[in-house]
């Protein structure tokens, strides 16, 4: 089975073991149809049922079976939030699970290889791809039209057009 990151549990709320996570979607409300999660410790993944979602301001408020003390909560601090792959939603013409995205080797429209996607980061307008090269290099690449022509997660590749100054 596949997982994928869905969010970082970062804090606490109250005194009854409510976890507070920052998501990793454009789309918190996807929180609500989720009737359970794991829990990313060391070496295994935990399943916990979702008791209750709340929201507060961008950040999603769980309510974890078995979590009832603000000292129980407090242990998974830091820990990832994973879903199953397949409970996830098809996703609209160009749009990518980050998870998907990472490790995709990255071509120039010449047919130069520029790296591997070693990151993927939001900045509000459009997101940035950090490419990594052989050597430990990176380069940041805006996820525009203009910039990725085309992304090919069965081939685990992308094209990108070399805009100048981009490099």
């Amino acid at each position: 089975m596949e997982y994928i990151e869905i969010g970082q549990i970062v804090n606490t709320n109250g005194l009854k073991g409510v976890v507070k996570i920052n998501p990793f979607t454009d789309d918190i409300n996807k929180f609500k149809s989720l009737k359970y999660i794991y829990i990313q410790l060391k070496n295994e993944l935990k399943k916990v049922k979702i008791e209750q979602v709340r929201f507060n301001k961008n950040q999603v408020l769980l309510k974890l079976e078995g979590i009832d003390s603000i000292e129980e909560a407090e242990k998974y601090r830091n820990f990832y939030v994973k879903t199953e792959k397949e409970t996830q939603e098809e996703l609209g013409e160009d749009t990518y699970y980050i998870v998907d995205l990472i490790g995709l080797d990255v071509f120039s429209d010449k047919d130069e290889y520029l790296g591997k996607i070693d990151d993927v980061f939001p900045t509000g307008s459009n997101d940035v791809y950090v490419i990594k090269d052989n050597l430990g290099k990176q380069i940041l690449i805006p996820a525009i039209a203009d910039v990725v022509k085309k992304v090919d997660l069965k081939n685990k590749k992308m094209i990108i057009n070399l805009i100048p100054g981009l490099l």
